[in-house]
């Protein structure tokens, strides 16, 4: 069974409790600066989990919509207007949104190169003539330099445990994350995650009919660099 069918559940929720609503809506501040001039459209928020950013959007007056694979995250509030899906098969006619979203590194999942880069032909395909994208990714080159193999923390009564190891062959970064809570077995999950450079992600999207147009290091919208936190990329759907 692919990890990412059995992570995304409560679990996954308790251990990123952070990754909130008011996170969310520090994001689309950058996001936000960059609608500036746009023409009001459909927003769909890809892979959007519980939904926070998407509830975010619609809390500012945008038709966001969003989906993920996970029924788990989906039934969280605020649920808003979401749908179960798979991302690289969408269930949205073509053409029907004007900008795409992608936050939180949720891109990289699947086994083979060409999964991962039929969901940015997917993308291309819903979005309308000159439609924008916007990815969210780590920024491979501060990831690993600051890469935390081993992390043990108490949250409660539950210990969590994360070993953190990078492949160099696959390109993969492996995180496995056991928690363990009195009167419980233990369980570990896997994340497992293709890090692409912002290189290979550039040439990925020109392949799939996007052109890059601006390339962020972080939310606060400052220029990508080495040691960025982030990479984030935004392009525009092909002529």
């Amino acid at each position: 069974m692919a990890w990412y069918t059995e992570w995304f559940g409560d679990e996954y929720l308790q251990l990123y409790a952070h990754r909130d609503e008011e996170e969310a809506e520090g994001h689309l501040a950058l996001v936000e600066r960059l609608f500036a001039g746009e023409p009001q459209g459909r927003i769909l928020d890809l892979a959007c989990g519980a939904g926070r950013h998407s509830a975010a959007l619609r809390r500012r007056g945008h038709r966001a919509f969003g989906i993920d694979l996970s029924l788990t995250l989906l039934a969280q509030r605020p649920r808003g207007v979401v749908t179960a899906g798979d991302m690289r098969r969408l269930p949205f006619a073509a053409g029907v949104f004007d900008w795409v979203l992608n936050f939180f590194t949720s891109f990289g999942y699947f086994e083979t190169e060409r999964e991962n880069f039929r969901v940015l032909e997917e993308v291309v395909r819903v979005l309308a003539p000159q439609g924008r994208f916007l990815i969210d990714l780590m920024n491979l080159d501060s990831t690993l330099a600051h890469l935390r193999e081993y992390e043990r923390r108490e949250e409660g009564e539950r210990r969590v445990e994360i070993r953190r190891s990078w492949d160099p062959v696959q390109r993969r970064l492996d995180k496995r994350i056991r928690l363990a809570s009195p009167g419980r077995e233990p369980r570990t999950f896997l994340e497992s995650v293709r890090a692409y450079t912002r290189d290979e992600v550039v040439i990925g999207m020109r392949w799939a009919g996007l052109e890059v147009t601006d390339i962020f290091g972080n939310f606060a919208g400052e220029r990508y660099g080495p040691d960025s936190e982030r990479l984030i990329l935004i392009a525009r759907k092909s002529a």
